[in-house]
């Protein structure tokens, strides 16, 4: 377990979201631990390593030795890692996923004719509000949300506990979106722990109040607190699907680090030898 200021000095750190602690404790309950270079998070004989080393998190050489000592961690059940690309020691039979973190710069360039159309549209319609908690506008836009999708269960469980995130994590802004009468139309939550890198982390909207542009203008209220508190980057997650990076494009976002996760069960030191020796025992 690292102690509060040593997380605190991890998440200051932070290129990718999953390397802010308070986000990870607060969505997933799980023990933050320094390996290496990397951090990760424990539970109940499964660890999570985040193979971004926190001096440069792409280097390939720091991630492996990250995983080689979570690899002799006594009583692992599973290990999945989360890095720049497949780590060596993962078993060639274990299935990866890939994609892509998208950033902008910050101050971000300025919208073309277009994207500043749709912002301008947006602003005549609603009025942003930064600040503020979860309360049960927001928490009714995310079971919305829920409902209407098919979402795998791990997802699932990330959005129900966004408010609790929202009010335990001391980096996480909301940034809400609110027609003339008070309704919320969209609300948007950024995460700024880190001294260099801000993190667009949700965004949903009300699709009967909510006018377009709505997530766009929500967006341009998380680029400008980050330029407020002098960050240069605004990571803005995955690609994940066609229209989520049509989204990122569209504001000129440009693939920032490679994501590939991958997960197995290791195979527990002395069960090969044990293996073999049963082998030569076997009845000829």
């Amino acid at each position: 377990m690292i102690g509060p200021d040593r997380l605190e000095r991890v998440s200051a750190e932070a290129a990718v979201p999953e390397q802010v602690s308070a986000y990870v404790r607060a969505v997933a309950g799980s023990k933050p631990k320094l390996w290496g270079a990397c951090i990760g998070y424990e539970s109940e004989g499964s660890v999570v390593l985040i193979g971004y080393p926190l001096h440069d998190p792409r280097d390939a050489s720091a991630m492996t030795e990250a995983v080689a000592l979570v690899l002799k961690a006594p009583g692992l059940k599973r290990l999945t890692v989360i890095g720049p690309l497949r780590p060596p020691q993962a078993p060639a039979s274990a299935a990866a996923a890939e994609d892509c973190y998208y950033a902008l710069p910050v101050p971000a360039p300025a919208p073309g004719q277009k994207l500043g159309n749709i912002l301008r549209r947006a602003a005549r319609e609603v009025t942003l509000e930064r600040g503020g908690r979860c309360d049960e506008e927001h928490s009714a836009l995310i079971r919305r949300y829920l409902e209407e999708r098919s979402l795998a269960a791990g997802t699932r469980h990330i959005f129900r506990q966004l408010p609790r995130y929202v009010e335990q994590s001391p980096g996480a802004l909301l940034v809400s979106a609110r027609r003339a009468d008070g309704r919320l139309a969209a609300f948007a939550v950024g995460e700024f722990a880190s001294l260099s890198t801000a993190f667009f982390m949700f965004c949903f909207r009300d699709p009967d109040l909510a006018p377009p542009g709505s997530a766009d203008l929500v967006l341009s209220g998380l680029l400008q607190a980050a330029d407020e508190r002098g960050q240069t980057r605004m990571n803005l997650g995955l690609g994940v699907s066609d229209g989520i990076r049509f989204f990122k494009r569209k504001w000129g976002a440009e693939p920032f680090l490679p994501c590939v996760e991958v997960g197995w069960e290791p195979i527990p030191p002395g069960v090969l030898s044990r293996l073999g020796t049963l082998w030569r025992r076997r009845p000829q």
